[in-house]
């Protein structure tokens, strides 16, 4: 799951949104006799262009001329997530929960800035275009080495949605930066300008596709691996390693590996022995997980998944009785 925020792309954010519109409209000009694809914001969901337009660019009180008024989130499922998907509901139903769950981690985005009357996607002005394709630009290698020209479809499957969000919240009276640096540790700062954890507002979204449809994230496909592996230090390295190791042994020691990770790419372990006392064990036991035969096959999250609804349906009945 790849989610980005930026302030620009294919138009200027500190003026109108009409250009970004536009650009996001491409493949309902582009394959006219394909169903047109409605723009959405989790209340509405066959919202016309021109009231996107209106919308955000009348949503800009008290910001200045070279201000930004709105931002792009892209919020990007890998191939493996989407035939997931599709394999779950459909090719249609896919883009459905699809467009839920872009409402889901707009939530997500409203509660990362803490701040008062600022807690779910009510509070913003925000809507999103569900996008079938991907399309090779300038910057991509295959175009710069002659493989693959401008503009041509990316193979595989490449459904992501994107999302134009407005500077100014709901009431017009609050500004709302996801690009501002601060994470909450100058309480003053924060309580005047806001605050935004782009990192954790990241993992919120893989931890909300994976909790919301059961998906088995391996750790080696979490944002935590990745980024530990990319920019961690030698201890967070080996940190991983021993997690590695007994994450593929069952699904259970696979769910507390994964959230393991999240806290050593936040450096919040000295040493794996602090990490692992944070389940409780020590380093003899965590092995144990190790040496426990895989039940990956009798005990996915689908099979998690279906037990907790089994347990809510079994309490419903005896409610009813």
């Amino acid at each position: 799951m790849f989610i980005n925020i930026t302030d620009s792309k294919e138009a200027n954010n500190k003026v109108s949104s009409s250009g970004l519109v536009h650009y996001l409209e491409k493949e309902n000009r582009l394959a006219p006799k394909q169903k047109v694809e409605h723009w959405f914001n989790g209340q509405r969901s066959e919202i016309r262009p021109y009231e996107v337009v209106i919308k955000i660019d009348n949503n800009i009180a008290k910001l200045g001329k070279g201000d930004a008024k709105f931002f792009l989130v892209n919020i990007s499922p890998s191939q493996k997530e989407i035939t997931f998907l599709k394999k779950q509901y459909g090719e249609d139903g896919a883009k459905e929960q699809m467009k839920e769950f872009a409402a889901s981690v707009m939530d997500a985005y409203a509660r990362n800035f803490n701040r008062d009357g600022i807690s779910r996607h009510q509070d913003l002005v925000w809507f999103a275009k569900l996008e079938n394709y991907r399309y090779y630009g300038y910057h991509d290698p295959e175009v710069k080495q002659g493989l693959r020209m401008r503009g041509e479809r990316k193979e595989g499957d490449q459904m992501h949605v994107q999302v134009i969000v407005s500077r100014k919240d709901a009431t017009n009276k609050i500004k709302l930066s996801p690009l501002n640096t601060s994470r909450g540790k100058n309480a003053e700062h924060s309580k005047k300008m806001g605050q935004f954890d782009r990192v954790a507002f990241k993992q919120s979204g893989e931890s909300l596709f994976d909790y919301k449809f059961g998906f088995d994230r391996q750790l080696k496909e979490t944002l935590a691996y990745a980024n530990v592996q990319k920019n961690g230090k030698l201890v967070q390295r080996q940190q991983l390693d021993v997690l590695a190791r007994a994450a593929s042994r069952n699904y259970q020691s696979e769910l507390v590996a994964n959230k393991l990770a999240r806290g050593v790419a936040q450096l919040t372990f000295a040493s794996t022995a602090d990490m692992l006392a944070d389940t409780g064990t020590s380093t003899a036991d965590f092995l144990k997980v190790m040496l426990e035969p895989s039940n990956s096959t009798e005990d996915g999250p689908m099979q998690h998944l279906r037990r907790k609804k089994g347990i809510k349906r079994s309490k419903a009945l005896r409610r009813t009785q």
